[in-house]
């Protein structure tokens, strides 16, 4: 476990965003903070996109005598007083650490380590008005599912952001259904995390020693090792600084320590573009498993779907990130075969692609009569992802990827599915 030793600074963590998810993680890593006085500051900041409402009636906090429930409040200011997120995340009692912020500046200022959880298209122009505001050593933990994907290039959403602020950033992905974490139920997920150069070789302070006097293992000048490859293995545009000294070095033993509680176990990894190509890969794979079962074809059918696509999505990290995937994040951990059974199981897309086949309609209708606004992953990523392949004549070496975008397309049935996985 970390531990502070003679550090003397502590680490002070903000949350940018407060939805469903962003609430479940604001809470984990506030609770955290407390328990944890010698790494991090007590207080939490979570950045919530500001908004007025009511307490709704459903609320253990409705009361019609209340101004709460009788007038419209921000909701930053209902999060702090009830300390429940009554919009996103109703029913989960937030730890009082966790402070609401509807500044995003001032919510980022002085923070060393930034956890993002967001809705990906906001990650431009909330690091847009990020910049000047944050630490230049600032570390960042992106919890944004998935990857964007063009024609021409794979992007991580964590390298974007890393891109934007000039700072290092990670993912978290995992088999993670925020509401069930929240409820404190059982999960796991994953953390990828590949410590830059600057920050392992930071020299450990050393009680004992002398004043003015660095330890001889330790006699670099880290101002010049600003370096440090992405996902690619290329060297990164990013050029970083160095965090200060008397810091805790941002590694995997604190990262878990920020992120582990009894009922949300935490596996840290140094995979970051594996861990999020299997956030964005499986959704394509859940709407495959969504034909079949609207079909009826049963568990049998689900499983050789499942199989087929867990490994196309080994092969496409093997095939367009070598110099990083790990073949074993995609089949050993929770960002990989666990999060894939569960958007099998029941994630939205498996469930509307169901649906589609059982109704006689495109999945896009379903999306409208059953997401309230909300948009499937699965579909964009298909479309991006077949672009991508055709581009570069891969389209053989992932039929299924391929397979099920055909099918949304209208250009071939479901009932073909079988013949395209064989090919």
């Amino acid at each position: 476990m970390a531990t502070l030793g003679v550090y003397t600074k502590k680490h002070k963590v903000t949350v940018v965003g407060s939805g469903n998810w962003g609430s479940a993680i604001a809470k984990i890593v506030a609770e955290n903070a407390k328990e944890h006085p010698d790494l991090f500051e007590e207080e939490v900041q979570m950045w919530v996109y500001e908004e007025e409402l009511t307490v709704p009636p459903t609320s253990k906090h409705y009361d019609s005598r209340s101004k709460f429930s009788t007038q419209p409040h921000k909701l930053t200011a209902l999060i702090n007083h009830f300390h429940e997120n009554v919009k996103y995340l109703p029913g989960i009692a937030l730890p009082t650490n966790l402070v609401a912020n509807p500044s995003l500046q001032e919510s980022v200022h002085d923070s060393t380590i930034l956890v993002f959880n967001l809705p990906h298209q906001f990650i431009d122009g909330l690091c847009d008005q990020m910049k000047g505001h944050i630490l230049p050593y600032a570390r960042g933990v992106s919890c944004i599912k998935g990857v964007s994907v063009d024609s021409e290039d794979v992007r991580l959403f964590s390298e974007s952001i890393g891109e934007k602020l000039g700072i290092y950033c990670g993912a978290l992905s995992g088999a993670n259904i925020a509401n069930e974490v929240a409820q404190e139920k059982f999960s796991e997920t994953t953390v990828a995390y590949d410590p830059p150069p600057m920050d392992s070789r930071n020299p450990t302070p050393q009680a004992g020693t002398p004043k003015g006097h660095t330890p001889s293992s330790s006699q670099l000048d880290l101002t010049a090792i600003n370096e440090h490859k992405d996902t690619r293995g290329k060297t990164s545009r990013v050029k970083l600084i160095v965090p200060p000294h008397d810091l805790p070095p941002i590694d995997h033993s604190l990262l878990k320590t920020l992120f582990h509680r009894p009922y949300f176990h935490v596996q840290v990894i140094s995979d970051v573009a594996g861990v999020s190509l299997g956030g964005a890969l499986k959704n394509i794979v859940a709407i495959a498993a969504g034909f079949v079962a609207g079909l009826g074809w049963g568990d049998n059918a689900k499983a050789a779907v499942m199989r087929v696509g867990l490994l196309e999505m080994v092969r496409f990290g093997r095939t367009f990130f070598s110099n990083s995937v790990h073949a074993g994040t995609f089949t050993e951990e929770s960002a990989g075969v666990a999060d894939l059974i569960t958007s099998c199981s029941g994630g939205r897309n498996y469930r509307c692609a169901k649906m589609s086949v059982e109704r006689k309609i495109t999945i896009e209708e379903v999306e409208k009569e059953e997401l309230n606004g909300q948009m499937l992953q699965g579909l964009s990523t298909a479309k991006d992802v077949y672009g991508f392949l055709k581009k570069r004549g891969k389209e053989d070496d992932f039929p299924l990827l391929v397979g099920t975008y055909r099918i949304l397309q209208g250009e071939v049935k479901v009932e073909d599915l079988p013949d395209l996985m064989g090919n």
